[in-house]
Formats: structure tokens, C-alpha cells, sequence
């Protein structure tokens, strides 16, 4: 039988509407955070080494998901949950919020002139960097109400909190 229609029924109300925005809001900043620390780092080992700019932003990439999969990961696991099952949530939460995410911002490091020569030492690394950033903030975060409000994404960890 099917209740989502039903009053009541957690399915009766889902609509993109029906996330409330802090809630998408803080699960993209959750996302941000691991997704931040991996790009930040995986841009400063490339630029140190004097790596070129693809395998640099590949592994800015890869640090990246890595980071914002295990702030998941390890929230869920301590909520009890084996390892598998936590990894499958973990995929199943964040893959759409990080790939904006990455998409949006590496998108703008490549579109700022200078910004892929810049040095760790540049103000240009570091603002091109960080406005990369706040823009896949303000883009990601309606994916993620989207997403929330149709029981997808971050809204499948909340059942582990």
C-alpha cells in the first residue's frame, strides 16, 4: 500500500521546497569543509612540486572526494553503522554535492587568468582559490535543497544522527 500520500507520512510533503534552507545550507558547508581541506592540499603538494596543472587539479580532485567522503564516513560510523554500509552512505550523500562542488570551483581556478601559474606565495593562488569556493557554495547549495528535500543526499545521513 502506498502512505505518501497520506498526512503524516514523511513522504507526504516531499517536494524541493520542503528542505529548509540552513539544512541545505550546513550540509553543503559540511561538504565545503572536506572538500576544502583536499583541494587545498592536493593544490599545495602540485604547486610545490612543480607539478603541471592537470596532474595537480587531478589530485586536488581525488584529496578532495577522499576528504568530504570520510567527514561523512567517519560521522556515520560512530553512529554504529560497519564500514560497508557507512561507505555506501557515505557515496551516497556527497557524490552529487562534492562533483558541483569540484566542477564549480576548479572550473573557476581554470577560467581566472594566471590563477593555474600562480604560486603558493600569490595572493592570486590563494583568491582564486577561496573565490572558487564561495561560489560552489552559493551553487551547491540549491542542488543540495533539491536533493534534501526529495530524501536524497544529505538527507540519508540524517537518519544516522
Amino acid at each position: 500500500m502506498d502512505h505518501a500520500g497520506h498526512p503524516g507520512h514523511p513522504d507526504s510533503d516531499r517536494s524541493p521546497s520542503s528542505a529548509p534552507w540552513g539544512t541545505a545550507a550546513k550540509a553543503t558547508l559540511h561538504c565545503l569543509t572536506g572538500c576544502a581541506i583536499g583541494e587545498i592540499l592536493g593544490m599545495a603538494i602540485g604547486t610545490a612540486l612543480i607539478w603541471s596543472n592537470v596532474p595537480t587539479m587531478a589530485l586536488a580532485i581525488t584529496l578532495a572526494f577522499l576528504f568530504g567522503y570520510s567527514f561523512t564516513l567517519f560521522a556515520v560510523r560512530r553512529s554504529g553503522l560497519g564500514l560497508k554500509v557507512a561507505i555506501k552512505v557515505a557515496l551516497a550523500a556527497d557524490t552529487v554535492s562534492i562533483a558541483v562542488m569540484e566542477a564549480v570551483d576548479n572550473g573557476i581556478i581554470a577560467l581566472v587568468p594566471g590563477a593555474l601559474d600562480a604560486h603558493l606565495s600569490d595572493g592570486l593562488f590563494w583568491s582564486s582559490l577561496l573565490g572558487g569556493f564561495a561560489v560552489a557554495f552559493v551553487i551547491t547549495t540549491p542542488v543540495n535543497k533539491w536533493m534534501i528535500g526529495r530524501g536524497k543526499g544529505h538527507a540519508i545521513v540524517h537518519a544516522y544522527h
